[in-house]
């Protein structure tokens, strides 16, 4: 089984972990309903994109759901 001649310096272990940092993930205010949500998405709270309803939202089953 192959082993590693020499220790591995600081200098090299970090060079080649400076490409794993994790990125923020950049988020905007739904300009619906003020939650936040990823741009050029639609959003998940409401289910609209664009000022257009996009999605059915599950907010609307669970009323129904209630009403039985």
């Amino acid at each position: 089984m192959p082993v590693p001649k020499k220790k591995t310096s600081k200098s090299k272990r970090n060079m080649r972990r400076s490409h794993d940092a994790l990125t923020v993930v950049n988020t905007i205010t739904c300009p619906n309903c003020d939650s936040p949500m990823r741009p050029h998405r639609v959003c998940s709270s409401c289910g609209q994109y664009r000022g257009r309803q996009v999605k059915e939202i599950a907010q609307e089953t669970e009323n129904n759901s209630n009403e039985e």
